[in-house]
């Protein structure tokens, strides 16, 4: 199985949050079209929580207390991504780098352990590095599941802090 294959293939809220956090957050990024995901998220629910690379949680900071603050910041590294020259197809690339396999559910809330792990070869011969991970929360509303926050750029294997 390809890391790009739902490997929830017969559980619909694992599946749903996967197809949310996996090919649809990474068509979006790679695209820097947030109108792709931002139905994904419970706006007055939402924190995120920055790790800084750091797997101690005193270092860990409210990066993102709203939504509107998040969206501004990824719409920011989703154009920094595109003003890169890759040599190979970006989202083929972080499809590779992305392991989503682990998601606790309990009643209406999940959490889904998203990993970022490879490279993405650039165009000057150089490497971009996808190293680090995230704690997404979600919350099913109405029938859909949501994003109510996060805590990411956690190190990853945690462990090792940079």
């Amino acid at each position: 199985m390809s890391l790009s294959d739902n490997p929830f293939p017969n559980d619909a809220d694992r599946s749903a949050i996967w197809t949310m956090l996996v090919p649809r957050d990474i068509a979006a990024y790679v695209a820097a079209d947030w109108s792709m995901v931002e139905d994904d998220f419970v706006a007055d629910d939402f924190m995120g929580i920055n790790g800084n690379r750091n797997d101690n949680p005193d270092g860990w900071t409210i990066s993102f207390p709203t939504l509107a603050d998040y969206r501004d910041e990824w719409l920011r590294q989703a154009r920094e991504g595109q003003a890169q020259s890759y040599a190979e197809d970006v989202e083929a690339g972080i499809h590779r780098a992305t392991s989503l396999t682990a998601i606790e559910i309990t009643d209406t809330r999940a959490i889904a352990h998203k990993k970022f792990n490879g490279e993405i070869k650039l165009s000057d011969g150089g490497t971009d590095r996808l190293n680090w991970q995230t704690l997404y929360f979600c919350r099913k509303v109405e029938g859909q599941w949501k994003l109510t926050g996060f805590v990411g750029y956690l190190p990853y294997p945690m462990g090792k802090s940079s």
